[in-house]
């Protein structure tokens, strides 16, 4: 097979529009069809609809008291009570009752005194009413043969009302736009397929970008379907996309490339489950669109390209956006297909830039877009010219600027989107931008949410995503976001005014001290230091630490393979501190430079076999099952500014550390010491 070749990268709007143009997709129509208003719930509609009677149907009061006609009471005053005899010239009446006969205006019960004369009561008010007060005229709502709604609204809980009010019981909807998935490539297997051991072994990789597409399309309107996985073989893909395109309604159960919609069967839809059953399967004249993954770059066995190219036209292979650049625009038969790339965060934003405008495109409606706000990343955010870059960050506000922390760039880390608060888009012609630059940024989350977060920025440790689950399980108007740059990064984030807190366990080597020195090294302001935890540093190891480490000296053995922290961590200073103790030099350890950002990071490195040892915290090596040869007991503190320790949001946090459910989690995790967690340490009176 003919390596693939990108052709000319094209930016996403460009390559968007000429897809668009070819397929001729602003003049593409869906079918249409009639549901209930049961369900009709986020559907599209594909024409106008209009009121079958007006609402009200009739003049009704707006409020408890008495109906009259409003020119009888105009001489009323409070010199000269008027007395309406009721019955006759007025009506008790109740909110939404129709107005009797002869009557146009409702006076407030509590305006109306009462007398009773004889057998006869009165009404007695002293200030006159006008036409029409307190009432609903017939039609105030809506009039028979008024437009409710227009083509193109996706229908919510509040357009059902309006039109179950205007007596519309049906309405006409475009039918979903079917979308198939083709899951390919030979190491890829179903989600409900997948063994650990394989896994671990790296012989074969869970499929789950069908069912990240799966949850987007359906979002969008669409009808997902999903493939079972096919292998890199070009006949197979192409037998794949041809089924999907046109043949749908000959697949039979068991046999061929059928396609099963997780929805109608009860399978998960992205776990590629294998040919749909009889009842399953889909019928009808194939996908309106068709998602090829993965196979979409340049490799040698990436197919994605050639094989759409024998099956119809290639017109755009290559965006120029990071992530997402390998993306295929083609048409066969008439019919859109893209090759998405394999890795989850490019194929998102290829679904993003691609799929989702075309299925709103089709269904009259405009494509949603997330809301915006300016941000201040609290780091220079480099980028390579000519590509357009989406960066996902962490968002905090903090003194009412949001500021940006960047997450990992990886195209295949799914969690830099899960975890994110926001995109920053940095253009193709620019070379990123510097720390304290305001920067647009398209928010993942609302704007509430980031009022009410905790931004901490610092040192990693296990324990704060425990304290954030508390946090929202006992508080569940804050939340606790943290970023992990390092003790050092963390405390120069605080001295920017770039976060809430700062985790840090810094070691002075010269009197012993934890946080202390540094602190007044790199802040101005009050802070509180609070002890979170104790937790016990070591070295983690391979699985029955085959190679007999026993302790620090033993990582300057020639030819073991050690993974470090990042410069600024704690651990890397404490690392450093005990290799000065022991006067062994940093490079005679092979992999010294060769740096992560979390403990859980480190074990991973250490049992995937890319590193024979790690230096971590002790819950990390629970975590993966890892041996452990204690180092030491270190103090991880939060630094804590004293403007923001009396906010409400922080005493909510405050509740947490010191709560018993978070101390007893905190232990069951092991190699930690909850003694003094939650107490002021210290408090630095600032500079």
């Amino acid at each position: 097979m003919k390596r693939n070749t990108y052709l000319t990268l094209l930016p996403p709007d460009e390559a968007r529009n000429l897809w668009f143009s070819k397929l001729n997709a602003h003049a593409h129509n869906l079918t249409e069809e009639t549901v209930p208003l049961t369900r009709a719930l986020h559907r599209v509609l594909s024409r106008p609809v209009a009121a079958l009677r007006s609402s009200p149907a009739f003049h009704g009061a707006a409020m408890d008291g008495i109906a009259v006609n409003a020119e009888d009471t105009f001489a009323a005053s409070a010199r000269n009570p008027l007395r309406l005899a009721i019955g006759k010239a007025a009506h008790w009446i109740n909110t939404g009752h129709p107005l009797p006969d002869g009557c146009n205006a409702v006076i407030m019960v509590e305006n109306v005194n009462t007398e009773t004369v004889g057998d006869v009561q009165w009404a007695v008010i002293e200030k006159a009413t006008f036409p029409w007060q307190h009432v609903r005229k017939m039609g105030e709502d809506m009039v028979a043969t008024e437009i409710i709604l227009p083509p193109g609204v996706c229908i919510g809980p509040y357009d059902l009302g309006a039109l179950a009010a205007g007596g519309v019981l049906e309405v006409p909807v475009f039918a979903r736009p079917r979308v198939a998935i083709v899951p390919s490539g030979s190491e890829i297997v179903p989600l409900n397929q997948a063994r650990e051991e394989d896994l671990r072994a790296g012989r074969v990789l869970p499929e789950f970008n069908s069912l990240i597409f799966s949850a987007m399309i359906t979002e969008a309107g669409g009808d997902p379907v999903t493939l079972p996985v096919v292998p890199d073989e070009p006949e197979a893909i192409a037998a794949a996309v041809t089924a999907a395109l046109g043949a749908l309604n000959t697949v039979e159960a068991g046999t061929g490339p059928g396609i099963e919609s997780g929805a109608r069967s009860g399978v998960d839809a992205g776990a590629g489950a294998g040919a749909g059953t009889g009842a399953d399967a889909i019928t009808g004249a194939g996908a309106d669109l068709v998602i090829l993954n993965a196979g979409s770059s340049a490799g040698s066995h990436d197919y994605t390209a050639h094989v759409l190219e024998s099956l119809g036209e290639v017109l755009v292979h290559g965006v120029s956006v990071m992530p997402g650049k390998p993306a295929v625009l083609a048409v066969v038969r008439g019919k859109p297909v893209i090759g998405v790339p394999g890795y989850p965060v490019s194929a998102g934003i290829a679904m993003e830039e691609f799929v989702l405008p075309l299925l709103a495109l089709w269904q009259k409606r405009v494509a949603t877009e997330r809301e915006k706000a300016t941000a201040i990343p609290c780091n220079p955010l480099p980028s390579r010219p000519g590509m357009e870059e989406r960066l996902r960050v962490k968002l905090g506000r903090v003194d009412g600027t949001i500021v940006a922390v960047p997450l990992p760039r990886g195209a295949g880390t799914i969690t830099s989107l899960s975890r994110a608060d926001g995109i920053i888009r940095i253009p193709r012609d620019s070379e990123g931008c510097d720390a304290g630059e305001p920067v647009t940024v398209d928010l993942l989350r609302p704007q509430a949410a980031l009022d009410n977060a905790l931004l901490a920025i610092g040192s990693h440790d296990n324990t704060l995503d425990l304290l954030d689950s508390l946090l929202r399980k006992t508080h569940p108007r804050f939340r606790l976001t943290s970023a992990h740059v390092g003790s050092l990064g963390g405390l120069m984030a605080l001295g920017r005014g770039q976060c809430h807190l700062a985790g840090s366990h810094l070691l002075d080597a010269a009197s012993g001290v934890y946080n202390r020195k540094a602190i007044e090294e790199n802040l101005e302001e009050p802070v509180v230091l609070l002890r979170l935890v104790d937790r016990e540093q070591g070295i983690l190891t391979a699985p029955g630490n085959p190679l007999g480490i026993s302790g620090i000296e033993d990582l300057a053995r020639e030819g073991l393979r050690f993974v470090n922290r990042q410069r600024g961590s704690g651990t890397r200073v404490l690392l450093d501190y005990r290799l000065a103790c022991l006067a062994i030099a940093p490079t005679r350890i092979t992999g010294y430079r060769d740096e992560e950002y979390t403990h859980m990071n480190v074990a991973a490195a250490v049992l995937s076999g890319r590193a024979d040892a790690g230096l971590a915290v002790r819950s990390a090596a629970n975590a993966l099952g890892l041996p452990f040869v204690p180092v030491g007991v270190e103090e991880y503190d939060l630094v804590i500014p004293r403007r923001f320790y009396k906010t409400p949001a922080m005493q909510a946090l405050l509740d947490v550390i010191r709560s018993a459910d978070f101390k007893q989690a905190v232990t069951a995790l092991g190699g930690y010491g909850t003694e003094k967690t939650g107490q002021i340490i210290w408090e630095y009176a600032g500079r």
